[in-house]
């Protein structure tokens, strides 16, 4: 399997480093969970739970850092000011990291995201924002509104449109249609044990019952009371549901 590592400019002023895994395939960006690191995906072993479709040329992964210590989880901003600082990283990702991946892949493709816990949000928040460029998004246990995240109640434009369980319920129109005809979105969770007091079981539930009143095509796939917020959960529900993207 073909590993490479890109560092590229960076919104914190430094380098970002992205972890590749593949020569060919549907390019995947992988958001990490919270706080986490490119290397994540690979040490918890979810590089090699899909190692099949990726020596088969299905599936090509992207793997990030995390850039949330300078936006939603700094604790020295109100969640307004987490949320302008986010766009330096939506800035990053749109103008950095797609055309990177383009060069990698020979050719502009529609790519798709993955995360997990945090980086659940993310992928849901990028695939909405811009589906001309990320129109799958397979979320695994997330939570849908940054709200959750804390900091000073201070919530404006940049909140409002970097949350979507508020922004998506609002939609309409031209804006609404072009939604329904691009996005998907594939939301996964257990009901196990950290499900509940991470909030992902319920944001799910609810995130998914507004995508489908708007008629975004998604779904919901909740797993059993067995299936906890943890790594072994997302290796199994990775290896389940990618092979749908790819």
């Amino acid at each position: 399997m073909r590993r490479e590592q890109f560092q590229l400019e960076s919104p914190k002023g430094g380098s970002g480093k992205v972890l590749a895994y593949g020569n060919f395939g549907k390019p995947m960006v992988v958001f990490p969970t919270d706080l986490g690191r490119a290397q994540d995906f690979e040490e918890r072993g979810m590089v090699a739970a899909v190692s099949g479709l990726i020596d088969q040329g299905r599936v090509k992964l992207y793997c990030l850092d995390s850039f949330d210590q300078e936006s939603w989880r700094n604790p020295d901003l109100s969640l307004e000011n987490r949320a302008r600082h986010h766009g330096r990283f939506e800035d990053w990702v749109v103008n950095h990291l797609v055309p990177t991946i383009y060069a990698d892949c020979q050719g502009r493709l529609d790519i798709g995201l993955i995360g997990c816990s945090f980086g659940a949000y993310h992928a849901a928040n990028f695939c909405l924002k811009r589906a001309d460029l990320f129109p799958t998004a397979l979320c695994l246990s997330g939570v849908y509104d940054v709200s959750v995240v804390g900091g000073q109640w201070e919530r404006g434009s940049a909140t409002y449109f970097n949350n979507p369980m508020d922004y998506v319920a609002n939609a309409e129109g031209d804006h609404l249609r072009w939604l329904q005809e691009r996005a998907r979105l594939l939301l996964v969770c257990g009901q196990g044990m950290w499900e509940d007091t991470t909030g992902a079981l319920e944001s799910t539930k609810s995130f998914g019952a507004l995508l489908a009143r708007k008629g975004i095509p998604s779904q919901v796939d909740l797993w059993g009371w067995d299936v906890p917020h943890d790594w072994p959960s997302w290796r199994s529900q990775l290896a389940h549901h990618l092979p749908r993207f790819c």
